[in-house]
């Protein structure tokens, strides 16, 4: 093989060694055996084209050709001229595909499915990284700066994987283009030997051309593993979502990307155990009852089993309006209200608390917007410091009718919602069948869950519990049954999962205080967490199983006039098998009175 043909060769594998990096981000590996094929052919027209010999321009254009017309073939044959040429139908017909593309990039979670567009961008993508690649390193026969378009490739699936093995295919990348610059180097050296050999020979030294080689290997193997090393012991940055230096999530880019925030418990903790309950945000609402006014921050799906964190999501601009709610229907009555937000000015928050669901949001700055959690996200350094906003919200008013009656939800999302570790102790399945026993529906079984922890459970609201961590967390809190909110919520939502409702935490702030010139002060102490359970027709349905904190929904109050609490007649008795115990301070107390704080 000659010189150039191996540079060629390594140039192509260079390329496809980069783009494994985006292996992560979908869930079919279809698109790389398809890219590969097609690289294989682009790499091998140019080849030929250098055999020939055509002029550079030349050799470049015949690789652009073939590269429209591999791609026509693939995606728009149907729209080509004889089914090959690509033509101005196949041209708009690529141009709708790139744009759903880009629109699918923003509506998926990863990993996303291989659609159309996205398999068009991915494979485009590698197709034109190896075209630049092939042509710097090989007809311009300069290698070093053919790592620029290999890195922008390896940092665009970085930039959107969850980072867990960047470092992996960091490793590949760059294997890929110290390749290229020994085979360059190779090449090179190839032919100063030509120069130099005879005399070489006949002087009798020993070496020739091989001994730099090796000492070209043994360079780029030490300059990568420093490149390997040095990162891992720089310091890291961690926030909190209520940390109020706004360290809880990362920028976002103009354009899209993609968002994700760090465990909110210790800051969450934090914030309810502080001397002064400094006003955080102040709000001026149209709603006739603000005692249901909780203001939604980011919402937790991800469970390992340890604790629940935000998934990684794609982020947009923000729609006006916003799209009705996941899973709402006409049927269930709602209406729409008006809130003026106003946040303090040392308060610096990533993320905007917003009424759920939010329809619609006048505010000044830099924002995206996240569309499963219906949540939005500060761009470029972007925070809620001294900032005031109006936000438009729906206060969706389902009947226990219309949630007991619920179809079963798609099984996209159920299998999704309803994941639950191996490692989560069977203690919490075992307890949330017992708690519930006797239910007929979802529905029943949510109340009871809520009412088990918040009335007739023996649970203790405390503040200065540990957080906990490690797969017996949940386990340990329903045995001691003293926790706060993190705690309640985290163990309700595992809970309802493993009964196979689709269930996620909420974490923001509980309805503030009224004040004497109407307006509704949020305290730090005002931080909250909450789960979230699914129902379909009426879609992500707040709960509060917290003991003296918050409003109790009124779809899970009994319809007896006069009270404002649930009937703890309603959920079944407590089952023998729960954790037992009651917390000493209980005794004597009414769990009426007990929930609205006067024991």
């Amino acid at each position: 093989m000659s010189g150039r043909a191996r540079l060629a060769l390594c140039a192509a594998l260079a390329t496809l060694m980069a783009a494994c990096a985006l292996l992560p981000l979908v869930s079919s590996v279809a698109w790389m055996l398809q890219a590969t094929l097609l690289l294989a052919v682009q790499s091998g027209v140019g080849a030929a084209a250098r055999r020939v010999p055509l002029a550079r321009p030349l050799t470049v254009a015949a690789q652009v050709l073939v590269t429209l017309v591999l791609l026509t073939l693939v995606f728009a044959r149907a729209q080509a001229v004889v089914g090959l040429v690509p033509g101005p139908d196949a041209f708009r017909h690529l141009t709708v595909l790139l744009q759903q593309g880009a629109d699918d990039v923003g509506r998926y979670a990863i990993p996303a499915p291989l659609t159309d567009g996205i398999r068009l961008m991915l494979v485009g993508g590698v197709l034109l990284i190896g075209l630049i690649v092939d042509t710097v390193a090989v007809t311009l026969r300069s290698a070093a700066p053919a790592g620029l378009p290999l890195l922008a490739l390896y940092s665009v699936a970085a930039g959107l994987s969850a980072g867990g093995t960047d470092w992996v295919w960091f490793l590949v990348a760059a294997a890929g283009y110290l390749m290229l610059l020994l085979a360059e180097g190779r090449d090179r050296l190839s032919q100063w030997g030509r120069v130099f050999s005879g005399a070489r020979a006949a002087s009798g030294e020993p070496g020739g051309a091989t001994a730099p080689v090796r000492a070209g290997r043994r360079i780029g193997a030490v300059a990568l593993g420093v490149a390997l090393v040095v990162p891992l012991a720089l310091p890291g940055m961690r926030g909190g979502l209520l940390d109020t230096a706004g360290a809880g999530v990362g920028s976002g880019v103009g354009s899209g990307g993609t968002i994700s925030a760090v465990n909110p418990l210790v800051s969450l903790r934090d914030s309810l155990n502080v001397n002064e309950n400094r006003t955080v945000l102040s709000l001026r609402t149209n709603s006739e009852d603000s005692t249901d006014l909780y203001l939604r921050i980011v919402s937790l799906d991800d469970f390992d089993g340890t604790t629940w964190k935000p998934s990684q999501r794609h982020i947009v601009g923000v729609p006006d309006p916003f799209p009705t709610p996941a899973g709402l229907d006409g049927d269930v009555k709602r209406s729409e209200i008006t809130t003026s937000i106003s946040a303090a000015d040392w308060y610096a928050q990533d993320w905007l608390p917003m009424p759920y669901p939010p329809s619609g949001v006048r505010i000044k700055g830099s924002w995206r917007y996240e569309p499963v959690g219906m949540t939005l996200v500060g761009d470029h350094g972007q925070n809620t410091r001294g900032l005031s906003y109006q936000v438009k919200s729906l206060e969706v008013q389902p009947t226990a009718e219309q949630l007991a009656t619920a179809p079963e939800p798609s099984a996209v999302l159920r299998r999704e919602y309803t994941k639950v570790p191996r490692t989560l102790p069977g203690v919490v399945a075992r307890t949330a069948r017992a708690v519930t026993e006797g239910a007929a529906n979802h529905y029943e079984q949510a109340v009871k869950l809520q009412n088990w922890f918040a009335l007739d459970g023996g649970f203790q609201y405390d503040t200065q519990v540990e957080v906990g961590s490690g797969s017996n967390a949940i386990a340990r809190f329903l045995k001691n049954k003293r926790g706060f909110c993190v705690h309640f919520s985290f163990a309700m939502a595992a809970m309802a999962r493993t009964l196979g409702i689709p269930a996620r935490v909420a974490v923001g702030f509980a309805p503030g205080s009224p004040q004497g010139d109407g307006t509704i002060a949020v305290g730090l102490k005002d931080a909250h967490a909450w789960p979230e359970l699914y129902f379909e027709g009426v879609g992500w349905t707040r709960f509060e199983p917290t003991p003296t904190r918050g409003t109790v929904p009124s779809y899970t109050q009994s319809d007896n006039p006069g009270t404002a609490l649930p009937n703890p007649a309603v959920p079944s008795q407590r089952a023998s098998t729960e954790p037992s115990a009651p917390s000493s301070s209980s005794t004597g107390c009414p769990p009426e009175l007990k929930r609205l704080q006067e024991c």
